[in-house]
């Protein structure tokens, strides 16, 4: 299977570890290396790749500047990263001013990828951001996540992002240029693997023991292991100037290839995975756009039963009673009662508020008995 190429992907997820980001003795922005890194991203983006970055160093960008000298306590690591996130966000944002180009800064718990509801609220800043020609910047929100509302690395929420937006390619930078058959710092005669086309037991062995520590190679394996079942392909590769360009150029990496079915596992999921809370009937038309692969806009809703919340799963079921597909929808059930039958640009009028065009997306919508994935771009109702 052919390695991934960088200049192709569509959409590219960048973990940038602190140490990339923050001199660890002074605890000063490494502004040099993010001013690279800024340009570098200003030039793939030239090439029509939307780029998202999960940067860690909010608390390494804090640490002396609060006088916490070794390992600070909880509450001391969350008040250094309430405070080193500010001192990130602005390095970011001037780095990337540069190009001009505009930089969001969005905070995450486990929470914000786990609860469907969060989740959706999420997707969709980070897509709007998207299209607006924003780069988001992503941290975990350590100012006020604890052990069990983490998920403990920026590793492993790159991949959940990656996830989350249906990203090509994530790459992961890090003080070393890949996967290695063994720590090449302990045996010099270890091997570099340039491609794991899936995560085996002896793969997992060569990462070394568990326990060694955050940003280390088993989070990076568990981080490939998310992204890969996602359909996204994983990068490993040293955090160099332009790490991006180099990557482009050749330079050596490990790729971890995407698993086939790693794109339509989501829709598997919302089709089969979820017990419906309500049920969209729409009319005809409705069910020949949706076949069409458009998203369910309420004009094509006839009637809307059962009692559901925003992000919850729903039935839409076509004129005749036939169940033809499974979706999150995008309002809650008196919401959807209220704009079904009315186009889109009515919503904000009928409900003092506005919200998405569509009832059910169709990221969010699963045809049953059609093959995952095939959708395409047409909406089901007038709009």
């Amino acid at each position: 299977m052919k390695v991934p190429e960088i200049a192709k992907a569509k959409r590219l997820v960048v973990k940038i570890g602190s140490a990339l980001v923050a001199e660890s003795a002074s605890g000063r922005v490494r502004t040099a290396w993010l001013v690279g890194m800024a340009a570098d991203i200003a030039a793939i983006r030239a090439r029509g790749t939307e780029v998202i970055a999960v940067s860690s160093g909010a608390i390494a960008l804090a640490r002396k500047l609060l006088g916490f000298r070794g390992k600070p306590r909880l509450e001391e690591q969350q008040a250094a990263a309430a405070v080193g996130q500010i001192r990130l966000a602005q390095a970011w944002s001037e780095a990337l001013s540069a190009h001009g180009i505009v930089a969001a800064q969005l905070l995450l718990t486990l929470g914000d990828t786990e609860d469907r509801r969060r989740y959706l609220n999420a997707r969709a800043t980070l897509t709007t951001l998207l299209r607006l020609g924003v780069v988001p910047v992503i941290n975990e929100n350590d100012s006020v996540a604890t052990s069990e509302i983490r998920i403990g690395d920026n590793d492993r929420l790159a991949a959940r992002v990656a996830a989350m937006l249906a990203a090509d390619q994530l790459v992961l930078l890090s003080d070393i240029d890949g996967l290695y058959t063994a720590d090449p710092r302990r045996e010099p005669g270890a091997a570099h693997v340039p491609e794991v086309a899936a995560i085996t037991p002896e793969i997992e062995a060569m990462a070394g023991e568990a326990g060694s520590g955050v940003g280390g190679m088993r989070t990076k394996l568990a981080a490939a292991r998310i992204a890969t079942a996602a359909g996204c392909a994983v990068a490993i590769a040293r955090g160099c100037d332009a790490p991006l360009k180099a990557l482009s150029d050749g330079a050596r990496a490990t790729w971890f290839l995407a698993a086939p079915e790693g794109a339509h596992a989501r829709k598997r999921w919302i089709a089969g995975g979820l017990a419906p809370q309500g049920t969209l009937t729409v009319d005809a038309g409705a069910v020949r756009a949706l076949s069409a692969g458009g998203s369910l806009l309420p004009a094509g809703v006839k009637e809307v039963t059962g009692e559901f919340a925003r992000g919850d799963p729903v039935v839409v079921r076509g004129p005749d009673g036939d169940e033809i597909a499974r979706g999150l929808s995008a309002y809650g059930a008196d919401d959807a009662r209220r704009i079904a039958g009315h186009r889109s640009q009515e919503i904000a009028a009928i409900l003092g508020w506005r919200g998405r065009d569509e009832l059910v997306h169709r990221d969010d919508l699963a045809l049953l008995g059609a093959p995952p994935g095939g959708m395409g771009k047409r909406k089901a109702g007038p709009e």
